[in-house]
């Protein structure tokens, strides 16, 4: 045991003597010479640093903008009120969520049509003449927005979050007439839940006649003893029979314009 521990010792000893006799390692790292290729590197960058600064930037906006898309649009309550259409129908899959999806953002560019207009040109288009700075960009493009979404959103609505703000909580501020004056932390979630409310509101107006159909055809196969029979099989046909004959589509498509009209 003890000539097996001798062994190892001397082992031991002869690789740190091997080590300790090899020159610097071949692999060090030069501080110096890092620090001075780094610093060619961005020598020779130079003026063009801020095209990278506007590229990061720019693939920045482009993954918040399905965010802005959904919360400051007229996106919200026409893809919620095309899902309670389909499950008013009991239709299933059909229409499909890529069909509801591409109408939705169809229709939400066809009803925002005046708020980007109206971006462009009195936003994109002087900063792109350097009329005015970035910073002014951003302010009227907020202003614009604010100014949409204020129309859409219920006075109690934003009584809300004005006197849940930290700033104004306690206070009795009244809700401003000027959406300019109003934060964006303030009207977006005010205008989210005056949007979902409205489309529930108009889901309700929607499901009652389709209910009406499935009570009828529920209480026919009742009279009639056939309970293993489902009244959704036997009603289905009869509620796509009436949504065609009313011309629901039309119907859904222009009260969701005028809505924002």
């Amino acid at each position: 045991m003890k000539k097996q521990n001798l062994a190892i010792v001397l082992m031991l000893a002869s690789a740190i003597c091997i080590l300790v006799s090899l020159p610097s390692p071949v692999y060090a790292i030069d501080i110096n010479q890092v620090t001075t290729t780094s610093n060619n590197i961005f020598k020779n960058i130079g003026g063009g640093a801020n095209q990278y600064i506007n590229t990061f930037l720019l693939m920045t906006l482009l993954s918040v903008i399905p965010m802005i898309l959904i919360m400051m649009t007229s996106f919200t309550r026409i893809i919620m009120v095309l899902s309670f259409v389909r499950s008013a129908l009991g239709t299933q899959q059909n229409p499909p969520n890529q069909v509801l999806i591409g109408l939705a953002l169809f229709l939400t560019f066809f009803t925002m049509k005046p708020v980007f207009t109206d971006v462009y040109n009195d936003a994109i288009v002087p900063y792109n003449q350097h009329h005015i700075s970035q910073q002014q960009l951003l302010d009227r493009t907020e202003n614009r927005f604010k100014k949409f979404m204020y129309k859409q959103t219920s006075q109690k609505d934003l009584d809300l979050f004005l006197h849940a703000d930290e700033n104004n909580l306690g206070s009795s501020k009244s809700v401003p007439k000027n959406s300019d004056k109003i934060d964006l932390s303030i009207i977006v979630p005010a205008f989210i839940i005056s949007e979902m409310k409205t489309a529930f509101s108009i889901g309700f107006l929607i499901f009652l006649p389709f209910m009406i159909i499935d009570m009828v055809v529920s209480s026919v196969l009742m009279s009639m003893g056939m309970v293993m029979l489902s009244p959704m099989v036997i009603s289905l046909p009869f509620k796509l029979l009436l949504f065609v004959l009313v011309n629901g589509w039309y119907l859904l498509v222009q009260s969701l314009i005028q809505g924002f009209q």
